[in-house]
């Protein structure tokens, strides 16, 4: 409760800050009456950064910018760190473990670390969302109304992801945190984070390079709105926040689906049609309606490279020794990487009002397919023909490792137990074999020698030794002749 409270006054002072820097510089109007006005527009942002929407009359609010998530994100990390290290769970629970420990006990304190993790994490998620529903009713005006629900699974959300991520990394170090989770899966993990790194890096090289040929329009723009000095520094950074949305919307635009400016408008590799725009100097980026030249299809090979180094990473780490499997798993990549693309996309969009700019950036299940289709197929493609390749070049070492998790699966056998009739033929000892001159100590005269001083004893001729099969007599006695009739 506490490390929640003091993420929520921390952000809320550094957006305040930054509000009224803005109400100094812009009409006294623009931010509602006086310093109240200047609160409850902070408290707006702060819920923006959370990515919580806003009704407003008309329409809805949702096209908010993802760069200002890293403030709460980070404050919410330093949080977790605190909370983890007070606890001193780095040494109650390290995330190594010594050499040649059993596989059960390294799967047993898996499950407790990841139980760990999940409990700080809704320990900090849970206050930091119902305070954040306070700030939410605090926020509200005549002319922006936010959604309580959107606030409340926005926060905890985000907290939660923060607060795991930070006692993840307090547990152990980054490599650490990917042997939390089994081969299989962390392969697949891997590969879809090399996949979205590859295509997002492109994005954002299209992005730069967009601005940088497009520069005299944005500044044109730019001098349209004449912002001033203040309002020229608030703008710029207004623009750096909106710019991880870009980079998105160019990773939609290589993937092929492309995005939207509004309704009726398209931005893709096959063709641009743009209406009437926002005046916001980053959308001067943006290419002219008409046709895009033949050589900027060439982008859509960049998901594909993307999805062949990616089934490259999956077999390396996770070989197997069927060849069907590998391609499988690669194409499970292929998924994984998709169900990304498209909750980046459904994030780095959103309406801005009403009427035409009701649908603002990329598709979510457009670009969620289109991405699935094509690192799927070439992660799947590229998967198989690596482990191919690594078996034909080794083909041992996978068989032994597959034997050797195999019989670390296998139980033991469980020892026969000591009744001779449970045993079997081969666990049985020989029966001896009685011949002639077989003797016991009861027939050899030397076994119990006499003492020098004691006389010989005659031999008693009325004891009746019934371990003698040879000689001797034995007395049978039957246990049923009492049920008998005289």
């Amino acid at each position: 409760m506490l490390a929640a409270a003091l993420t929520l006054g921390v952000g809320l002072a550094v957006l305040t800050t930054l509000t009224l820097l803005g109400w100094i510089a812009a009409p006294r109007t623009a931010f509602g009456q006086g310093l109240p006005g200047v609160f409850r527009t902070a408290c707006q942002l702060w819920l923006a950064a959370h990515h919580a929407g806003f009704a407003i009359p008309g329409g809805r609010v949702g096209l908010l910018p993802l760069g200002l998530m890293i403030l709460p994100g980070t404050l919410l990390y330093r949080a977790g760190l605190w909370m983890a290290r007070d606890a001193d769970l780095r040494l109650r629970l390290p995330a190594r473990l010594p050499k040649g420990t059993p596989k059960d006990l390294a799967n047993a304190r898996r499950r407790a670390q990841f139980v760990l993790i999940a409990r700080a994490g809704v320990s900090l998620a849970a206050p930091y969302a119902l305070l954040a529903g306070m700030i939410a009713l605090v926020a509200q005006n005549d002319v922006t109304q936010p959604f309580l629900g959107e606030t409340l699974v926005s926060h905890f959300l985000l907290a939660f992801l923060a607060a795991s991520v930070a006692v993840a990394r307090t547990i152990g170090p980054w490599r650490s945190m990917l042997r939390l989770l089994p081969e299989r899966p962390r392969s697949v993990v891997v590969g879809t984070a090399m996949a979205m790194s590859m295509m997002l890096a492109a994005g954002l090289v299209l992005v730069l390079g967009s601005i940088a040929v497009n520069f005299d329009e944005i500044q044109k723009l730019s001098d349209m709105l004449s912002p001033g000095l203040v309002g020229g520094l608030l703008l710029l950074l207004i623009e750096g926040l909106y710019l991880f949305n870009a980079v998105i919307w160019g990773m939609a635009y290589i993937a092929g689906p492309g995005f939207a400016i509004g309704t009726g408008t398209l931005v893709a590799p096959t063709g641009v049609k743009l209406s009437t725009l926002p005046t916001l100097p980053l959308l001067g980026a943006l290419p002219d309606s008409g046709a895009v030249p033949p050589w900027m299809m060439a982008v859509i090979a960049v998901p594909f490279a993307a999805g062949t180094v990616a089934g490259v990473v999956v077999a390396r780490i996770a070989p197997t020794p069927s060849l069907e499997a590998a391609p499988l798993w690669g194409f499970v990549c292929g998924l994984s990487t998709g169900g990304v693309a498209g909750i980046l996309a459904a994030l780095s969009g959103g309406p801005l009002g009403g009427a035409r700019l009701s649908a603002v950036g990329p598709s979510p299940w457009e670009v969620a397919l289109s991405v699935t289709l094509e690192v799927g197929v070439a992660a799947g493609i590229s998967a198989g023909l690596a482990n191919w390749w690594m078996m034909s070049r080794s083909p041992v070492a996978p068989i032994k490792k597959a034997v050797v998790k195999v019989a670390k699966k296998v139980k033991p056998a469980k020892p026969l137990p000591g009744h001779w009739m449970d045993a079997t033929e081969a666990d049985t000892m020989p029966i001896p074999v009685i011949t002639d001159d077989w003797s016991d100590e009861h027939s050899d005269t030397d076994a119990f020698p006499r003492k020098r001083s004691e006389p010989a004893r005659p031999g008693r001729n009325d004891i009746v030794d019934e371990t003698d099969d040879r000689g001797g007599h034995v007395i049978y006695v039957d246990p049923y002749a009492w049920d008998r009739d005289d």
